[in-house]
């Protein structure tokens, strides 16, 4: 099902904003990681003890006082849960919905190649997209640990903590592609793939900010990438990993039903 040229052309399109999205990364973890001081604490547990709410909203809160847990909160509080987001909304609507915004979707449609193989190839696309981002902030993240702290880092919570946002990443990237599917549009595409995912983050930061708006959790699947009981080793978290992928999977075969049924103006 998988159409080798289409799945080519689509990681050339896109593989500037992977190298971007990496470079800024880069930059992310080797400061983070150089804040880390086992012993006397970091600049950012100090900025989190002058302003709690803040640190809180953006779920910068180290359940730990090890580097694994300072890591988790630090990288795996926003900036692993933003920037692969914003990613996926960038990709999926390049996959899709501008093709048929602008389009170039009859030249594909016309080729000798089924919509299922299309949309499965546009899938994989945005999938190794994510992936790549995922599994280079998992060495660098290690490779920067180990040069600066050697063995401070915990390895496999610290691998898990990645197979956990990868799950999380792609449900996110689930609703994009979805919405490229469902529009034509470019500006609904993005108003919608863009949205829900936004508005769910914000839902979270509710949740973070203080007990009295704690139950909004229940409301946004944020919830479900719990980063403190992964380094805690709950075992509720291989469940709540479990239903991301689950869910991510229910997203992108129904992108594939709304693809290969729908009426496009080509």
């Amino acid at each position: 099902m998988l159409n080798i040229t289409l799945y080519k052309r689509g990681m050339r399109e896109n593989i500037k904003i992977i190298l971007a999205f990496a470079a800024v990364l880069t930059m992310y973890f080797t400061i983070i990681v150089t804040m880390f001081d086992p012993t006397f604490g970091s600049a950012l547990s100090e900025l989190a003890k002058a302003m709690p709410e803040l640190m809180n909203m953006f779920g910068m809160n180290p359940s730990s006082s090890t580097l694994t847990g300072f890591m988790s909160a630090y990288l795996y509080g926003f900036i692993m849960l933003i920037f692969p987001m914003v990613f996926s909304i960038i990709c999926a609507n390049r996959l899709v919905a501008r093709h048929v915004d602008k389009g170039s979707m009859v030249y594909l449609l016309s080729a000798p190649v089924k919509r299922k193989t299309i949309v499965f190839t546009q899938i994989n696309v945005l999938i190794s997209g994510i992936f790549i981002i995922v599994l280079y902030a998992t060495a660098l993240g290690i490779a920067a640990c180990e040069s600066s702290f050697p063995g401070e880092l915990d390895i496999p919570k610290f691998i898990f903590l990645n197979i956990g946002v990868f799950g999380l990443q792609l449900l996110i990237g689930g609703i994009c592609f979805l919405s490229s599917c469902i529009f034509n549009e470019t500006k609904y595409s993005i108003a919608f793939g863009a949205g829900i995912p936004a508005l769910a983050y914000v839902i979270q930061m509710l949740a973070n900010s203080g007990e009295e708006l704690s139950n909004a959790k229940y409301a946004t699947f944020f919830t479900l990438f719990n980063s403190d009981g992964i380094i805690a080793g709950d075992t509720v978290t291989y469940i709540q990993i479990l239903v991301l992928f689950l869910t991510s999977f229910i997203l992108f075969t129904a992108s594939v039903i709304t693809f290969t049924r729908k009426d496009m103006p080509i």
